[in-house]
């Protein structure tokens, strides 16, 4: 998607809408503002004094979030930052007491259709993976200094690729790599026998983008900050795209909806738990079939939302 067309309506976004029930004189943070589209909504849905801080990482998105908020006035603040920084930029604000947190996980529509931002095989690009341009690490760096187990371990663990080893030995043979077709030709060329929905690439490619952002980490600084955050009654709403962001969001909200996480085994509670939230979702909510239809991207979508069930901000 190219900077001067409207962008798409953003994944599950009355779904989000419902559930995270914005109102009027309420305070909501989209921790991942991206184009702009659900802070759209929920800007529009809190009229006429609702008021959301949106943070991004991405300088290319937020200008396109800036001017699709801008109607909303005062009452949208944008800030170049990531959800870990939730809790600091909320206080430079003077903002306690959040009504609603929304967490859009993942690589946009816009970035992987750019392609010398290098998220995509699909067009050739430089290996980058960047969310922030700011920032100094890049995924080319990864692929050509990295020891080879080192490479095999974020394969592995952030991509659950089975071949992590024989691909991370194969590109310390093919090093240097600068672009995302020189990668996903070689992982292709060594996973023949690989046959499926997805480009064999396609789990080497995620592992080495949600090392470069640090993605999981951050998700889990931003998941600790945001619960406490939220007045009672008040919701966080989290989208994930792949197993293990959807796992530690989910394992988060039934660690924090139980009085006691001592082991199953201790036959008395010696941690002093108390549950800050209750599930809302029993199960994750995916997109209609419809919406797979219009957006295919949204298949892999999965939405969790929880309620905050203690009365004052720890």
């Amino acid at each position: 998607m190219s900077g001067d067309r409207r962008p798409h309506q953003p994944v599950l976004y009355q779904e989000v809408i419902d559930l995270l029930r914005p109102q009027k004189s309420g305070h909501y943070v989209d921790a991942t503002l991206g184009a702009g589209g659900h802070a759209e909504g929920i800007l529009a849905a809190s009229d006429p004094d609702g008021i959301l801080v949106g943070l991004d990482l991405d300088m290319q998105a937020l200008e396109i979030a800036r001017q699709r908020l801008s109607k909303f006035g005062e009452r949208a603040v944008v800030r170049h930052a990531s959800y870990a920084q939730l809790e600091q930029i909320l206080k430079e604000l003077k903002w306690s007491g959040m009504n609603g947190i929304l967490f859009d996980l993942g690589v946009s529509s816009m970035q992987l259709e750019t392609p010398e931002r290098g998220f995509s095989f699909l067009q050739d690009g430089p290996l980058d993976m960047r969310f922030d341009s700011q920032q100094e690490l890049t995924a080319r760096q990864l692929v050509n200094e990295m020891k080879e187990e080192e490479l095999a371990k974020i394969i592995w663990e952030f991509g659950e690729e089975p071949q992590a080893r024989k691909i991370a030995a194969a590109i310390i043979r093919a090093r240097p790599l600068s672009t995302t077709h020189q990668l996903a030709d070689l992982v292709g060329s060594i996973m023949q026998e690989k046959h499926g929905r997805i480009h064999p690439a396609t789990l080497v490619f995620q592992a080495l983008r949600i090392a470069v952002n640090s993605e999981l980490q951050n998700l889990k600084t931003g998941l600790d900050q945001a619960i406490p955050l939220l007045i009672k009654d008040g919701r966080i709403a989290v989208i994930s795209f792949h197993s293990l962001e959807d796992r530690m969001v989910k394992q988060t909200f039934q660690r924090q909806s139980r009085n006691c996480i001592c082991p199953p085994e201790q036959p008395i509670c010696t941690c002093g738990h108390v549950a800050s939230i209750k599930v809302i979702t029993r199960h994750a909510i995916k997109p209609s079939a419809q919406e797979v239809q219009v957006n295919p991207r949204a298949r892999s979508a999965h939405l969790r939302v929880a309620q905050k069930v203690i009365g004052e901000i720890v």
